[in-house]
């Protein structure tokens, strides 16, 4: 299974390639909003313009969200010793790999699939405090622990 650095890796250039993005599209939006201004004006340009800055305002939420996953990494340990599951976390079971972090999806690695998964998900709540041996039940499959790391 691939380390947790390389998990945690993983995790951070997901958030940063996201923040990347959303902040390009916050100076797209910025970008627009100025030539809009130079535009002819009347109604359609107060639409355009209010379409405008509720799109940077969607958009700043997301920002924001996105500042807060990286919050939540930075808590994450990297050198977590645990029998049971929880944040910072690598769990093999019978259904599939985790790694207890944030949210960023299959982490795909030497020839093994991770799924880096937030302690906040159906699955990761259903990991958190879990041992070795133990199983859980989810959509109407038993799932085992196999091994915690």
């Amino acid at each position: 299974m691939p380390s947790k650095k390389l998990l945690y890796e993983f995790c951070l250039s997901f958030i940063e390639n996201r923040i990347s993005r959303i902040q390009n599209d916050i100076r797209n939006v910025q970008e627009s909003l100025t030539s809009e201004t130079k535009s002819s004006a009347g109604d359609k340009h107060e639409t355009g313009r209010a379409m405008l800055q509720l799109e940077r305002e969607k958009l700043g939420h997301q920002l924001a969200e996105a500042e807060s996953v990286v919050q939540v990494l930075m808590k994450v340990p990297l050198d977590t010793k645990s029998k049971t599951v929880r944040l910072g976390n690598k769990v093999k079971t019978s259904k599939g790999s985790y790694y207890l972090a944030i949210s960023a999806g299959a982490c795909n690695v030497e020839g093994e699939t991770v799924f880096c998964i937030s302690p906040r998900t159906p699955v990761g709540q259903l990991l958190l405090s879990k041992s070795i041996g133990d199983t859980y039940n989810f959509n109407g499959d038993e799932i085992s622990i196999l091994e915690v790391s």
